[in-house]
């Protein structure tokens, strides 16, 4: 299930539904089911809750609204090669997910900072102060 600590997809959980690809090809396009559509059933995956929970929560219109991830590949001529294609992106999209995000820690300007950030702002200020009108 995991190789040095990074989740792998396991090729039983992926359904491969052999397609018709679209787009610019000749007749090999119009003959051919090369294309292929990858489908992930991620409710029912080996994946750990929390990853399936962060993948759930990603805003990404390739997951239904009953958490199958649908992808399709239709980049190159050959099947086997849009499949392997297809297990990549499912496999990049997991390893996205896979490492929680960590927290984030709120951090207070020091008091040095605050005075260069009060110093520039009153020579700003003495500049912007010396383009008035000039009174004689």
């Amino acid at each position: 299930m995991t190789t040095q600590g990074v989740l792998e997809v396991s090729v039983d959980e992926v359904e491969f539904t052999a397609i018709r690809a679209q787009g610019a090809g000749g007749q090999n396009v119009n003959k051919v089911s090369s294309a292929v559509h990858l489908r992930f059933d991620i409710h029912a995956s080996s994946l750990p809750e929390p990853v399936k929970e962060r993948l759930l929560a990603l805003r990404d219109s390739r997951i239904t609204q009953e958490g199958v991830l649908v992808i399709k590949a239709q980049t190159t001529r050959s099947q086997e090669q849009n499949r392997a294609e297809a297990l990549q992106r499912l496999q990049e999209l997991v390893d996205s997910v896979a490492v929680p995000p960590r927290r984030r820690r709120p951090t207070k300007p020091t008091y040095a900072s605050k005075q260069r950030r009060l110093q520039v702002k009153a020579v700003r200020a003495q500049v912007k102060a010396g383009r008035g009108k000039v009174n004689e």
